[in-house]
């Protein structure tokens, strides 16, 4: 299930007051609970709050938030949304995840759902909403370790190069979205967040805020300029007058074809076109940029330090992961080259 997705039947948890929450949570309320003087009680009251929470106190992305509220709405449709968060058990949780299951739901979102669920717990555990923490007998399920999705030299190039040879969409600006989310390794939202007066020296380089409302800088190489630069002269001659908009100008680096800021969706959406049927016909997602650049920097000798800051990861644990590719990578070559190696001919 993608994030932000929402499964049917889903009870909808209300969209809070983010700066509301902040204010109030500055004033001694851990969210900002508006409109009442007392503490949460029910699961609906509760969620609510702790979403409060991730958004305006922990900065978590609105991809991040929306996650939390598709799984948290799960959990108020099977238990019951007025349900007291205080009178659940281990068992009524253990319910949740089992319907989960029977919905064919993937080990990988069980397990978010899950650590939703402790997560809601625990936060109303430590404001004492609660007096018990009925999540801590809750364990996560065993999942197959996937590798990440990464794709070799020549099949970037082969990407890249779709938009001139098939003309789908708009071929400059999305040519320049590839060579951008190669070069950078940045993810499509903190591409799609670029505006035009985010880079001083020439796009060189540029300051994105991950996850966690955290700055990092990120690099573009020389092919990905030169897409760019040949991309903005076109974007000036087609929107000479500004961007639609209610008059006022559009500063979002890349823009739809209504001259509207173009959203990580919408990058999903070209990086869907042109790796699909009508292109390469293998389909990734923009992600696999992601992953891609990871793996050639630790293939090319990075050290792995330098390539997590390069991708904002908070914990060295989720760039190892990519050192689990390069070493498949050298288990490869050594099967395919070397005689006692147990290759048959």
């Amino acid at each position: 299930m993608r994030a932000g997705s929402s499964p049917q039947g889903t009870v909808s948890l209300p969209q809070g007051n983010g700066a509301a929450a902040e204010s109030a949570a500055s004033a001694g309320n851990p969210a900002g609970r508006p409109g009442t003087g007392g503490c949460p009680v029910t699961v609906r009251e509760c969620s609510e709050e702790y979403l409060l929470y991730l958004a305006s106190v922990r900065g978590l992305s609105a991809n991040t938030v929306t996650g939390y509220r598709t799984d948290l709405g799960h959990l108020a449709l099977t238990v019951g949304a007025d349900t007291a968060l205080a009178s659940l058990s281990t068992e009524d949780l253990r319910s949740c995840v089992a319907a989960l299951s029977r919905r064919k739901y993937s080990v990988t979102s069980i397990n978010r759902f899950i650590a939703a669920v402790r997560g809601l717990f625990a936060y109303c555990r430590k404001f004492q909403y609660i007096q018990g923490n009925a999540a801590l007998e809750l364990k996560t399920l065993r999942a197959p370790r996937r590798l990440p999705v990464f794709m070799t030299q020549q099949e970037v190039d082969t990407l890249c190069s779709q938009p001139v040879r098939r003309g789908l969409l708009w071929p400059a600006r999305d040519r320049a979205i590839f060579e951008l989310l190669y070069s950078s390794g940045c993810r499509e939202g903190e591409l799609a967040s670029l505006r035009l007066q985010d880079s001083a020296d020439g796009w060189q380089s540029a300051v994105v805020t991950g996850k966690g409302r955290k700055d990092r800088r990120i690099y573009f190489s020389d092919d990905a300029r030169r897409a760019l630069s040949v991309y903005l002269e076109e974007r000036g001659r087609r929107f000479p007058e500004g961007m639609p908009g209610g008059g006022s100008p559009v500063d979002a680096l890349f823009v739809n074809q209504k001259g509207l800021p173009l959203s990580a969706h919408g990058i999903w959406y070209i990086v869907s076109r042109y790796s699909g049927a009508e292109g390469t016909q293998r389909p990734v997602s923009p992600h696999a940029f992601r992953h891609t650049f990871a793996t050639a920097l630790l293939s090319g000798g990075a050290d792995i330090r330098a390539v997590q800051e390069l991708l904002g990861h908070s914990s060295i644990s989720t760039t190892q992961r990519y050192t689990h590719i390069t070493t498949e990578r050298l288990k490869e070559v050594y099967r395919q080259a070397f005689p006692h190696s147990g290759k048959k001919d």
